[in-house]
């Protein structure tokens, strides 16, 4: 099973990607999220966190093995627990996840039926299962803490994690993301943007932006 991917981004469409391994380049499924955060990245080596799959019918004969990317480890595992749900398989899963897994996992954690129905493919017959069999097994993918621990974040806006999984895709480790999201945020608070909010957190970090 192939469980990493380390490469050269060639391309990206919006459900895949392709990534150069020395003269191989595999197909690899990404989730809109992924595609989202990767935007700026073609052209440089990635390292995507991968699972494999069979699509297709066993008994037709036409089985066609796919990769599907993360940009964690920790992403991979919340997309299994995420296609655990009763009616929520792999290519549906993958659509379903227009937003960052952080997002999507504090609205289940949460009870946001709302948000929840607003994804891809997801209505409100689906939002209401996915709540029922995940809700309190997510916290660890959630974006704030715990509710009642002392210091505890506010949820992130939908622009804030965008940003957030930018940074984490660019190497940054996601506690010290969500620091510099924070902050960059507290100093200028008419950002509304993911587009104007990395550069000035770079800015930031550089010691350049006060």
């Amino acid at each position: 099973m192939i469980a990493q991917i380390e490469g050269k981004l060639v391309s990206l469409e919006e459900d895949k990607a392709l990534v150069q391994v020395g003269a191989v380049c595999y197909e690899v499924l990404l989730a809109g999220y992924a595609v989202s955060a990767l935007s700026g990245a073609i052209g440089t080596e990635i390292v995507l966190s991968t699972l494999e799959y069979f699509e297709g019918s066993p008994g037709g004969g036409n089985l066609i093995p796919r990769l599907v990317g993360f940009l964690s480890a920790g992403e991979k595992a919340f997309f299994r627990r995420f296609t655990s749900v009763k009616g929520m398989g792999i290519r549906k899963g993958l659509k379903a996840l227009a937003m960052p897994v952080g997002r999507i996992a504090d609205a289940i954690e949460n009870g946001d039926e709302k948000f929840l129905s607003s994804l891809p493919g997801i209505g409100k017959r689906m939002a209401q299962v996915m709540i029922a069999e995940l809700k309190g097994k997510l916290g660890e993918y959630a974006l704030r803490e715990p509710a009642g621990k002392e210091g505890g974040r506010m949820p992130f806006t939908s622009f804030q994690t965008e940003a957030l999984e930018i940074l984490i895709a660019w190497g940054e480790k996601r506690n010290e993301a969500m620091e510099l999201v924070e902050l960059a945020c507290r100093k200028h608070p008419d950002i509304k943007t993911a587009e104007q909010l990395v550069p000035l957190i770079y800015r930031i970090k550089q010691g350049i932006e006060v």
